[in-house]
């Protein structure tokens, strides 16, 4: 998986989460947190939702490398990768 297909997951689970969200100038070296309007619970449910359609676990001591599109590809493409 590349890291723009990794970006194009995270950007369909935070649709699925946030439908009213204007996610078509999502800047991805900025934190998500910063540029919409999601809270705390919305970010649990970004990893819920990966953990549920896509079986990656994200320890809590994590979740900072899921501040911005950018640094959740870094995250995750290596864990989709390990998926195959």
């Amino acid at each position: 998986m590349t890291k723009d297909e990794c970006k194009k997951i995270v950007i369909e689970i935070i649709a699925d989460i946030a439908p009213d969200e204007d996610l078509s100038d999502v800047k991805p070296d900025v934190r998500l947190r910063d540029q919409l309007e999601l809270d705390s619970m919305d970010f649990l449910d970004i990893v819920m939702e990966l953990r549920k359609r896509y079986q990656i676990e994200v320890p809590e001591a994590d979740y900072i490398q899921l501040a911005s599109l950018d640094s959740c590809a870094e995250y995750l493409t290596p864990k989709f990768d390990a998926l195959v």
